[in-house]
């Protein structure tokens, strides 16, 4: 896990995760969410109280612990090592979400897993600490850090529609952040409402 200053999962969410939490099909009607390595879940809490159903994974069983006792509905915490040793089964395998939030946590070897974690139809939504935040604190291990268009790389590979993207320091505190809010293409284009039908074709080449 990458290691951090900060407290992990706690505080206020994210206004990239607020912004574009609009994009998750069904959020106030019980949309699948996956917040990934959630800490003290910040988004996992704001999530439900839109009406998701989110699930909440962190390996700290105490952080887990307090948000189960907190009896907020639509919060299903699973405890969960998301850095085992190679070879270990994902924890998470064959399940789909409609949303996968993750922020402020980065481990490369799931990365991908991770994202292949999405419905057709479903929003990547990651934020994390990029190269360039090192003059700033921890982290500052590269390991720990996004490389410059890693996630559009990301994107790239699962064929996703990047929607926004991001890489700059922002302040209060100042940090360096890589972010994106990525779709996955829907398994088939919904049909056209009656009103918007073709009725008649005309060239307008002429």
């Amino acid at each position: 896990m990458s290691p951090s200053a900060w407290p992990h999962g706690s505080g206020a969410p994210s206004s990239w995760i607020t912004r574009h939490a609009p994009l998750i099909a069904g959020l106030s009607t019980g949309a699948r969410v996956l917040d990934l390595a959630c800490g003290a879940g910040r988004h996992a809490r704001w999530l439900a109280a839109q009406g998701a159903q989110v699930t909440a994974v962190d390996r700290d069983t105490a952080a887990l612990a307090t948000l189960a006792a907190s009896g907020l509905p639509g919060i299903t915490p699973l405890a969960a090592d998301l850095e085992p040793p190679e070879g270990t089964p994902w924890p998470l395998a064959g399940r789909q979400f409609d949303a996968v939030v993750i922020t402020n946590y980065l481990w490369r070897p799931r990365l991908d897993e991770a994202v292949a974690l999405l419905a057709p139809g479903g929003v990547l939504l990651h934020e994390t600490f990029a190269q360039g935040h090192a003059r700033f604190g921890r982290p500052s291990r590269p390991d720990f850090l996004l490389r410059p268009g890693e996630l559009l790389a990301l994107a790239q590979r699962h064929d996703l529609t990047v929607v926004a993207y991001e890489d700059g320091v922002l302040p209060d505190p100042p940090r360096r952040v890589q972010r994106i809010a990525a779709l996955r293409k829907p398994a088939e284009f919904p049909p056209l409402p009656a009103s918007l039908e073709f009725t008649d074709h005309k060239d307008l080449s002429t």
